[in-house]
């Protein structure tokens, strides 16, 4: 197991971070994260070539694990994702064939490593359950999986009867959902030695099903830990927005939206996100909580958590990029912003490209862009100084030839505080 030292104790430190919603024996529980390393998994189902932020808690706590220095391993439901948890459902998935799960797969194994490190002393595994299911025969699967797990254990899970209560139904093929996750567990701890499963709270039932099945057919100890849903302090479901999920590939959802997703986290709900979220230690996270609080103005835990997570899963460049699209967005001078962020503003706001000599007429440029609906309201906003062109305003004398392009190629007109066009004269 090696020196006791080098593990920490995974209860306190998700405890301390309001990341603990049900468990196995806290104090059995600790003792054994601070006795030498153990394997912990967290499971998904691909259901798409993307996670989404939906994902990321589970991501990050196995990072967390990780750094206490232990073993984490991710779980994609190659096989389980063709049958689909009810669990927070309230109707049955489409299901995916094999062919698209594989690509999805492989897909995220490239976001996952972003976030958990892949080598070293205790390297993220990442295991597909489809390569120990696909092959297992049903009347074998009932023989050593079903006759351990009663119907009555089933049918007392929340998720369950949430679904039979609620008018919708469930599947034969949900039902057995539990089954086979309860097998994943048992699988990973006779495989690979993975003692621990962590998930969501609408996880226990399945979890606990998986530590039955470990503890009758393997005669061993398992453990369980879930966080509590993250919810808002509106009560809406966190990680959604108007148009849906917030993806963590950058072609989904791109590191600007990303990044102004955790920006625009209310303050009554930063305090409690940042410490699940933030990999930063419980003494940082109280500093910068306490200048929140000081100078609420500042917005200085969602700067720090919106740069923390877009550079984990985008890099520094896009973080900076992302940084800087905001502050142009926002009023900012655009003269200092990179290349990389006046692309990043282009699939933002609306944009067009122009050759050099449509510059010469302002006025056609403000109609042809959608600023000004016609020529006399075009005139009208440059005699009132209202637009802006590269942060130059403008008037009835403008010339917009005669303004320094943004890197010798980008022209962007603001009108009023809020409505940009970006003109690319290399498009």
């Amino acid at each position: 197991m090696g020196n006791s030292a080098q593990f920490g104790d995974v209860v306190a430190e998700f405890a301390a971070r309001g990341l603990i919603h049900d468990s196995t024996d806290r104090e059995e529980l600790s003792k054994r994260t601070t006795s030498g390393q153990i394997s912990a998994y967290v499971g998904f189902d691909p259901t798409s070539d993307s996670l989404h932020v939906g994902n990321l808690l589970g991501q990050i706590s196995l990072r967390r694990l990780q750094l206490l220095g232990h073993r984490p391993i991710v779980l994609a439901g190659g096989a389980t994702g063709m049958v689909g948890d009810p669990s927070g459902k309230s109707e049955e998935r489409n299901l995916l064939d094999a062919d698209q799960l594989a690509h999805n797969v492989q897909s995220i194994k490239r976001q996952l490593e972003c976030i958990l490190d892949f080598s070293g002393p205790n390297a993220a595994l990442l295991v597909d359950n489809a390569d120990w299911t696909k092959n297992v025969k049903m009347l074998d699967f009932l023989r050593d999986v079903g006759k351990h797990i009663t119907v009555n254990q089933m049918m007392s899970k929340d998720s369950v009867k949430s679904r039979i209560s609620d008018g919708n139904g469930l599947s034969y093929t949900e039902f057995s959902y539990m089954l086979l996750q309860a097998n994943d567990f048992r699988h990973l701890c006779e495989h690979h030695q993975c003692e621990m499963q962590m998930g969501g709270s609408d996880q226990w039932g399945n979890i606990t099903a998986g530590t039955d099945l470990i503890r009758k057919t393997l005669g061993r100890s398992a453990y369980g830990l879930t966080w509590p849903l993250i919810t808002k302090a509106d009560g809406t479901k966190f990680g959604k927005t108007a148009d849906g999920a917030v993806w963590l590939d950058a072609r989904r959802t791109s590191p600007y939206q990303f990044r102004q997703f955790w920006m625009q986290i209310a303050d009554a709900d930063i305090e409690h996100m940042l410490p699940k979220f933030s990999l930063r230690s419980m003494n940082e996270i109280a500093e910068i909580l306490a200048d929140q609080k000081r100078t609420p103005e500042s917005r200085v835990a969602q700067r720090t958590l919106a740069r923390e997570l877009t550079v984990m899963l985008h890099g520094e460049e896009a973080a900076d990029a992302a940084e800087q699209a905001a502050d142009v967005l926002f009023g900012a001078h655009p003269v200092s912003a990179s290349p990389a962020a006046l692309h990043l503003i282009a699939s933002e706001v609306a944009s067009s490209s122009v050759g050099s000599a449509a510059l010469t007429d302002a006025v056609g440029i403000l109609v042809a862009t959608g600023l000004a609906s016609s020529n006399s309201e075009a005139r009208r906003l440059l005699s009132q100084r209202s637009v802006r062109a590269n942060g130059e305003q403008m008037d009835e004398n403008a010339k917009l030839d005669k303004i320094p392009l943004l890197h010798g190629r980008w022209l962007l007109l603001r009108k009023g505080k809020t409505a940009y066009h970006l003109l690319d004269l290399q498009g």
